[in-house]
């Protein structure tokens, strides 16, 4: 079939459906229209679960269903619309030419490099300063390897899973607080670590409300910055307004500020060159029948990412 054809034809396929808030995803086949204007149509050969998706799963942002979940994958440009540009028939969504392997390629279209991008992009972290991540999941150490790669002095890690201590490790943290084994709270932690004073740079990779205020706390008096980056149901949240008024910095990120035409290559030499290991991230696989078991997985305490082979 020509790319003309192609682009006129309504394709069915599969993918994993959530019909109802909170049900296990089913895999059933879908019918999928042909491209619009701009649109481009791409048939996924791997992709990966976010923790985006869990939320998605119970109704975030907007509890409309059925939905088919899932953002992050790697996969060849089936048909696009007549106003494309820049794309055809056979392309690559993730440029694997590069060097990358192909199925982790999958994770750097979003989670990875979301952090990555915070220390990179959004904070644009500098040489020599302390920077502190709340959550070591797949954004936290991208923002581990981003801090590391902008010449931060000192990384804290802050996880509950223990075992995050070694994957911490491998990704450029070089303190690790457990905040289960004291009963202190976490920025008294942080300032215990950074001469009394806070760090310069923190994220909040978990979305967990209570975090905001603490990595709020966590920062310099005055000058540091405090980046939101990990996502969840609740709205609203309490802060310690004081810390603003004192010239404090409270942001939110999306994506870590990168553009995916300039900054998302910069990435991908990186990976290739071997100074980012993606390997490290990947703890599971399934194959797209067995994705319900995937969404499993990632709430388990030992899991990073989880490929989902098509």
């Amino acid at each position: 079939m020509s790319q003309r054809d192609s682009q006129s034809q309504v394709m069915t396929c599969k993918a994993a459906v959530c019909w109802r808030i909170g049900e296990a995803v089913k895999v059933e086949e879908i019918q999928v229209d042909p491209p619009k204007s701009t649109e481009v149509r791409v048939k996924i050969l791997y992709a990966s679960l976010c923790h985006t998706d869990i939320l998605c799963s119970k109704g975030f942002p907007i509890p409309v269903f059925p939905r088919v979940l899932g953002h992050e994958g790697v996969g060849v440009v089936e048909s696009v619309g007549e106003e494309v540009r820049g794309l055809k028939g056979g392309d690559l969504v993730i440029p694997t030419f590069l060097g990358i392997t192909l199925p982790h390629a999958s994770f750097i279209s979003c989670g990875f490099s979301t952090g990555f991008g915070g220390a990179w992009k959004e904070a644009e972290v500098e040489r020599g300063s302390t920077v502190a991540v709340f959550g070591l999941g797949a954004v936290g150490l991208g923002v581990l390897e981003g801090a590391r790669m902008q010449g931060a002095a000192k990384i804290i890690g802050i996880d509950k899973n223990e075992r995050k201590r070694i994957k911490g490790q491998a990704f450029g943290m070089t303190d690790f607080i457990n905040p289960n084994e004291y009963n202190k709270s976490i920025s008294e932690l942080v300032k215990e670590l950074t001469g009394g004073m806070g760090v310069d740079y923190c994220f909040e990779c978990t979305g967990a409300p209570p975090l905001v205020n603490e990595a709020l706390l966590a920062t310099k008096m005055g000058k540091g910055q405090t980046i939101i980056i990990g996502e969840g149901n609740h709205a609203t949240v309490e802060i310690n307004f004081i810390r603003l008024v004192f010239g404090g910095n409270l942001k939110g990120s999306i994506f870590g500020g990168i553009k995916v035409k300039t900054d998302l290559p910069v990435i991908i030499e990186k990976c290739k060159n071997k100074e980012i290991q993606l390997d490290e991230l990947m703890t599971h696989e399934v194959s797209l029948e067995d994705t319900h078991k995937a969404f499993e997985l990632l709430e388990q305490p030992d899991c990073v990412k989880v490929l989902i082979k098509l």
